[in-house]
């Protein structure tokens, strides 16, 4: 039976090759410039539904907000909790999953998702479970890894990968980093829209990068490459071939 992915095996290896990397800060830097409107209000009730190792979360709590931070792998809600209190700043830290978040923290202002939804057994239906925290007039940020990259990356390295994606047999195969549920822009869109959410922000994270073979990048200037992720990172077409898609969507009312 298929289970939701905990990273306590892969802790430190996760954080090794996701966030003390260059991509990884481009990563961040991205996911700021689309909650840059979050740093000007006070004290909303966030939830980081699948925090992690809390990069984003711990970044929020400096403006002021309530923090509520939940995860299935102890290692990492145990190193965001250690550096929420380097930093001297409070929230609430739950060792479980999305799907049994305690009921009684009910809705909150902004709910964060981010690189979690391609882990789950079951996405969307955990998914819906997420936007039902988010109250109305709040806001949702999710970020996931986009199907669209998958394909097009392993097709411009050729050989033996063309079969496995002519048949749709690939999704799930190759490193333990590779998330087994990557997931279509324009599908998740629908779903947010069916759900009565508006997109209001839509970015591509690393829409450039990781197409480079390494020849190519030992040839490429470091802060160009970085100049042109950030132009290209919200323009149609160039935004759906990112690596990462994040959506920061605004939940309407029923009646709009």
């Amino acid at each position: 039976m298929q289970q939701d992915r905990n990273f306590d095996d892969l802790a430190e290896r996760f954080n090794a090759r996701i966030y003390d990397t260059l991509k990884g800060q481009l990563r961040l830097d991205i996911l700021k410039q689309d909650l840059e409107q979050f740093t000007r209000t006070h004290s909303l009730k966030v939830w980081d539904a699948g925090c992690g190792a809390g990069q984003i979360s711990l970044w929020l709590a400096g403006f002021g907000h309530q923090m509520t931070l939940c995860d299935i792998s102890a290692k990492l809600l145990n190193q965001a909790q250690q550096d929420f209190a380097e930093a001297k700043l409070q929230a609430d830290f739950h060792h479980t999953s999305i799907q049994q978040f305690p009921p009684q923290l009910t809705q909150f202002d902004l709910v964060i998702c981010h690189a979690v939804v391609e882990w789950l057994a079951t996405p969307l239906e955990t998914l819906k479970q997420v936007l039902d925290r988010v109250k109305t007039r709040g806001y949702l940020s999710l970020m996931f890894y986009n199907r669209n990259a998958m394909v097009y990356k392993n097709v411009i390295r050729g050989g033996w990968r063309l079969e496995p994606i002519l048949n749709d047999r690939y999704i799930g195969v190759g490193n333990k980093l590779s998330p087994p549920f990557p997931q279509y822009p324009n599908e998740i869109i629908q779903f947010l829209q069916n759900n009565d959410f508006e997109i209001i922000q839509h970015s591509g994270i690393r829409v450039f990068s990781d197409y480079l073979n390494s020849e190519s990048r030992n040839q490429t200037n470091e802060q160009e490459l970085l100049a042109l992720e950030h132009q290209y990172c919200r323009q149609p077409t160039y935004r759906d071939m990112g690596r990462y898609v994040h959506l920061l969507a605004e939940k309407k009312s029923p009646n709009g």
